[in-house]
């Protein structure tokens, strides 16, 4: 089974963890992450980008010359995509870029990707997280002590503000719930720093 080291908020460490082989210690899929990682960026896109085709153009309702014996070209339209200020020819319009991953697919990216950072020596393990009021230097305090001076995933057990409102102005650093991580964020930190109680619900949700 693989072990962590469970470390206290001073940075000592305390004792280690051995971790659910199932979640933490499979071979990482490169292709199933891949695939995640892909479809976590593409659903971020807003997708509003637009162009006016010759028909949203404002002008160009005469015909600019008589179709014959000018010596141009015929021409039907000033708005044509040719024209300057004319319309775009196949520009983008609006749409949705997303699309789903299988349930199985997105529980063995995750799996893979905790996996990874077990095996990397990325992934620690917190005793515990109290703190009496928000206070961003006390994040800034325990990244310090943990050597997390990076881009950190913070993932708690359960909703706590302080924390979340402690690390929200500290760049590279996010938190997380159990129940929201995804694939991209925990591949992007170089730190994957777990609260202890948090590890128990990752065992059970992902297992």
């Amino acid at each position: 089974m693989p072990t962590v080291s469970v470390y206290s908020m001073t940075g000592r460490k305390t004792s280690t963890m051995e971790l659910s082989a199932e979640v933490f210690g499979i071979e990482p899929n490169k292709t199933v992450l891949h695939s995640a990682v892909v479809n976590f960026l593409a659903n971020q896109r807003q997708g509003t980008q637009s162009t006016k085709t010759r028909t949203e153009v404002s002008g160009g309702g005469k015909k600019p010359w008589r179709q014959k014996g000018t010596g141009h070209a015929r021409q039907g339209s000033t708005r044509a995509p040719q024209w300057t200020h004319g319309g775009i020819a196949l520009g983008p319009k609006p749409r949705s870029y997303r699309f789903a991953l299988p349930k199985k697919v997105r529980r063995l990216a995750l799996k893979s990707a905790f996996s990874a950072k077990v095996a990397a020596g990325d992934m620690l393990v917190l005793s515990k997280l109290t703190m009496d009021e928000i206070k961003t230097k006390t994040i800034v305090n325990l990244l310090a002590a943990l050597h997390a001076d990076k881009k950190v995933l913070l993932v708690l057990p359960e909703k706590n503000d302080k924390v979340i409102l402690s690390a929200r102005n500290i760049p590279g650093v996010k938190t997380a719930l159990v129940n929201t991580l995804n694939v991209y964020d925990v591949l992007n930190a170089d730190k994957f720093i777990v609260v202890k109680d948090a590890v128990a619900q990752m065992e059970e949700v992902y297992k």
